[in-house]
């Protein structure tokens, strides 16, 4: 799958640097201000784009105080309504407008996860370049339909997906007409442990469903993701806070700036480092192989000595004959004075005009 995939004003896939997204999330404290440092910090930390999520609290649940509709034992909310939960994290509607417009004036790509159709139409208003489903949303194939319907690239991560799931939303973008589809490979615990990840799924996702791959990451650090970019991801998702200890619902497993910025330089590094399949060497190889292993004379030797393993070694530097010809010329006689560190050549063997 080469195709090229258009988000804003990046181009995503392969050949093209890995698209690196920090996912705001509730990290703003349901400050307006803080909202913004986040995007100006993840401008600065080397983000290509802000990703923020747009729902309210009755279009993502209902406000019931029954059992299942509490947040999942072992999660980082266990024991809180959702309802309740969501009231605390949501962004709300009215400064979307106003962080699309300053994501845009600081050069960074703004767009969002909706959560229902209202939220697609609010951020079709905007001019979001492109949708996230959240890895909750996969199974919301009305919600896929309406996103791929609006022809933007969708980006569907896949935490709580069997291959089922992911083949449903593929084909409900597909028969949309909407081919510009990037699957996440993720795994939805927070943070996630890191022998939870199976990274090598990544290659295989790529192969299986035919399409772009990327990582959206919860692990903490980023060694994760510059693995995941060596595997052939091309997107990677982190979560992007000012201060852990600031708090938050999901404060505890986002990265600080310093931390985004440490793994976008080493992702730009560990791009640069997989290159291209090449077995052709570089001028500065060339010139090393002068320092390699070759064929010299060790010992003094008058015109008509045989060459013998006390006088011929393989030795640095490179610029006899190959040691492949040592067993061929053992036993030769020599055809002038060799000094002692003589790069062997033909011509002064016994027998050989080469």
């Amino acid at each position: 799958m080469n195709k090229e995939i258009i988000i804003g004003s990046r181009k995503v896939g392969e050949g093209h640097p890995a698209f690196l997204i920090a996912e705001m999330s509730a990290n703003h404290l349901m400050d307006l201000g803080r909202a913004k440092e986040i995007i100006r910090l993840a401008k600065e930390s080397g983000a290509d784009a802000i990703k923020l999520q747009t729902y309210r609290p009755d279009t993502i649940t209902i406000d019931c105080k029954g059992e299942e509709f509490m947040a999942s034992k072992g999660s980082p909310w266990e024991g809180q309504n959702l309802f309740e939960l969501y009231k605390t994290a949501y962004t709300p509607w009215e400064w979307h407008g106003e962080l699309f417009e300053y994501a845009a004036e600081l050069g960074l790509i703004c767009f969002s996860s909706p959560f229902d159709h209202t939220a697609v139409d609010l951020l079709e208003e905007l001019g979001a370049p492109a949708y996230k489903i959240a890895s909750f949303e996969i199974n919301d194939i009305p919600l896929i339909r309406k996103c791929a319907e609006t022809g933007k690239s969708v980006i569907i991560s896949t935490g709580i997906a069997e291959k089922e799931d992911i083949d449903l939303a593929l084909e409900t973008c597909r028969k949309a007409g909407n081919e510009n589809v990037i699957l996440l490979k993720c795994c939805s615990e927070y943070p996630t442990p890191y022998e939870e990840l199976n990274l090598l799924t990544i290659p295989d996702m790529k192969k299986t469903f035919d399409c772009a791959v990327g990582l959206s990451d919860h692990s903490m650090g980023y060694a994760v993701d510059i693995a995941g970019v060596s595997l052939g991801a091309c997107v990677v998702e982190k979560h992007l806070t000012i201060r852990r200890a600031d708090g938050g619902p999901d404060g505890m497993f986002s990265m600080e700036p310093e931390e985004f910025r440490d793994m976008a330089v080493n992702i730009r590094n560990v791009e640069k480092a997989l290159g291209k399949v090449s077995y052709t060497l570089t001028a500065k190889q060339k010139d090393s192989r002068g320092r390699s292993r070759s064929l010299y004379v060790v010992e003094d030797m008058k015109a008509g000595d045989i060459f013998t393993e006390q006088n011929l070694r393989s030795i640095r530097p490179g610029y006899g004959l190959h040691t492949k010809y040592y067993d061929e010329i053992l036993g030769k006689k020599c055809t002038c004075d060799l000094k002692k560190g003589t790069a062997t050549k033909w011509e002064y063997i016994e027998g050989h005009n080469s």
